[in-house]
C-alpha cells in the first residue's frame, strides 16, 4: 500500500463545498479518493429502531464521505490549510512534510 497524504486522525479543513471552512478530524478513509470527517458533510438518515440491540429509531444525523480533494491537512504552526508532500529523512524513513514550512506532520 502507499503512504498516503491525508490519514485517519489528521486534523484537516474544508477547502470548499457546503461546509468550506470547518475543521475536524479525519474518522475514516473509505478508499483512495474518499475521506469521513467528523462533524462535516452531515446527512440525515432515517432508521428503524431494533429493540433487539437497543437501537433507537428515528431521524439520526450520520457523516458522509467527502472527496478527498476538498479537504486540506490543517497546519498548527501557520493556522492555515496546508498541501502535503514526502521526504525521506537521513535514517531513510520516508515521512510527510508541510509544504509551506517543511515541517514534518508525523512527530
Amino acid at each position: 500500500m502507499a503512504m498516503r497524504k491525508v490519514r485517519r486522525g489528521d486534523e484537516v479543513i474544508v477547502i470548499c463545498g457546503k461546509d468550506k471552512g470547518k475543521r475536524g478530524t479525519v474518522l475514516k478513509v473509505v478508499d483512495e479518493e474518499r475521506v469521513v470527517v467528523e462533524n462535516v458533510n452531515m446527512a440525515k438518515r432515517h432508521t428503524k429502531g431494533n429493540p433487539m440491540k437497543g437501537e433507537p429509531g428515528g431521524i439520526l444525523d450520520k457523516e458522509m464521505p467527502l472527496h478527498i480533494s476538498n479537504v486540506a491537512v490543517f497546519n498548527p504552526a501557520t493556522g492555515k490549510a496546508d498541501r502535503i508532500g514526502f521526504k525521506i529523512l537521513d535514517d531513510g524513513r520516508k515521512v510527510r512534510v508541510f509544504k509551506s514550512n517543511g515541517e514534518v506532520v508525523d512527530i
